[in-house]
């Protein structure tokens, strides 16, 4: 069997939760064969490889979506008045309205020159109208080439060649989703659509926050992503989740709710035994740890300040942060700055490092995102016994308190998000009560035992590939 793994802004160049997902299921199935089809930025921040490629990984396929440009030249493309009026839907229709097969028909029919379709007449026109329906006081040549700035990715991305498989695999909606669902639709193959966290509204956040978008726009932006989710949600054969919080996310963003499966993370507790082992109580203070991607998501500047706090009350504790430094290096510069600001000593940024031989030194492991799904690091965290403090994002919360029907306690102290005083509160009181660490950290394990295994996981995907593989009846439902 060959399955296309469809990712976006991960693996195998940027090192974490997804990318570490993705190298297990390549590991581990080595009867499959994989082709990874990547959707990278550019190839000055991604080039290298950041995990060793396992022996079944036969091709690696990567479209740098930042180096793509509108040349002069062009082929001119003629629409018919049907295809007009099915891209006019597409650009300012709402989703639920849309012509998905004939815009998925358009796709194949111009997939060589999607970009051209851009610099169209039929385009042109398009967005004239929706200028004048908008009564738009922008000049109407920036609000034309915001729209084309807008879809240009989308058309030029979908001109790609598509990799044969028998089963294409997006981990993401999006631009991975949307690829999935076009390569499926033309192959005649299946599609298998995974969410770890809920891509329509992790950029919802980022458009919000960004200053690269201009207000008038955010609202389109957002509403293309929300278009995106929509078509791969409904040519998904199957759709995968990693908890139920997200599972009632999806349904709201209009995915069918029989087509949902909810199949959790798991790690093997057997694999941090040599952590276990190896922890022992410091003698010269409490090291407290985090591991995460240096990026705004992750909220790395409350993490600081509420460390900071911690400091005024624990001269002695320490703080080592784990993971990619250089992903958003501006980010992890205003970090920096931040220490040098507040004055805070015996912090670390590590970056990209082996964590298991960290682990034996951490007394308490910190996550401050304002997004997650359900963090693998934290689920390696809890399989070292190691207590965390979390933000209530995600599955965090019951990954540390424990859904219904789990009577196994607390395994860590939820906070709010963006709340550093809070965070500070939980952390000293973690110093201050070391049998409630040791309580805590034990109720992780036991919880990672009890309901996340890695054996668990890959068997339930394990069969889900199998089921779907042998459904190839070359349907073409939408």
């Amino acid at each position: 069997m060959r399955v296309c793994l469809i990712c976006e802004g991960c693996y195998p160049y940027v090192p974490g939760g997804v990318s570490g997902w993705i190298q297990t299921l390549c590991r581990e199935f080595r009867d499959i064969e994989f082709v990874i089809w990547s959707i990278a930025t550019t190839c000055d921040e991604m080039s290298e490889y950041s995990y060793p490629i396992p022996e079944n990984v036969t091709e690696i396929r990567t479209f740098y979506l930042g180096e793509e440009v509108f040349r002069k030249g062009r082929r001119r493309i003629a629409l018919s008045g049907k295809e007009k009026e099915t891209l006019k839907h597409l650009v300012v229709g709402p989703a639920e309205e849309i012509d998905w097969i004939g815009i998925l028909e358009l796709i194949r029919k111009y997939r060589k020159s999607m970009a051209d379709v851009l610099m169209s007449e039929a385009f042109f026109e398009i967005c004239l109208e929706e200028y004048r329906r908008q009564g738009s006081r922008k000049v109407f040549n920036h609000f034309l080439w915001n729209f084309r700035g807008i879809y240009f990715p989308l058309m030029h991305i979908l001109s790609e060649e598509i990799p044969e498989a028998d089963l294409y695999h997006s981990v993401s909606t999006g631009y991975a989703g949307i690829l999935g669902s076009c390569a499926s639709y033309v192959e005649k193959k299946p599609f298998l659509l995974s969410e770890h966290g809920i891509y329509t509204r992790e950029r919802e956040e980022d458009i919000i926050r960004s200053h690269w978008v201009e207000g008038d726009f955010k609202e389109i932006w957002i509403d293309f992503f929300k278009k995106l989710s929509y078509i791969a949600y409904q040519k998904a054969d199957c759709v995968t989740s990693l908890f139920d919080v997200n599972r009632s996310l999806q349904i709201e963003l209009n995915c069918p709710e029989e087509k949902i499966l909810v199949i959790p993370n798991g790690v093997d507790a057997g694999d941090y035994e040599a952590c276990r082992e190896k922890r022992h109580a410091s003698e010269d203070g409490f090291t407290v740890g985090a591991v995460l991607r240096v990026v705004p998501i992750k909220d790395v500047k409350t993490m600081l300040l509420a460390f900071d706090i911690v400091k005024q009350e624990i001269p002695d504790a320490r703080l080592k942060i784990m993971g990619n430094c250089t992903e958003n290096p501006e980010y992890y510069k205003e970090c920096v700055e931040l220490l040098e600001e507040l004055g805070t000593q015996d912090v670390e940024f590590l970056g990209q490092v082996n964590v298991k031989e960290h682990l034996p030194d951490i007394d308490l492991l910190l996550l401050s995102s304002i997004s997650e799904g359900q963090p693998l690091a934290m689920l390696e965290g809890m399989a070292a016994e190691i207590p965390f403090v979390a933000t209530n994002v995600g599955d965090c919360k019951s990954l540390l308190e424990g859904r219904e029907g789990d009577t196994l306690g607390s395994a860590g102290i939820v906070v709010p998000v963006m709340n550093s005083e809070k965070m500070a509160e939980a952390v000293i009181r973690c110093i201050r009560n070391p049998k409630l660490c040791r309580r805590m950290g034990r109720t992780g394990r036991e919880r990672v035992e009890t309901f996340y295994r890695k054996d668990r996981m890959l068997g339930e995907f394990y069969k889900l590939y199998g089921d779907l593989g042998r459904r190839q009846d070359g349907r073409n439902r939408i």
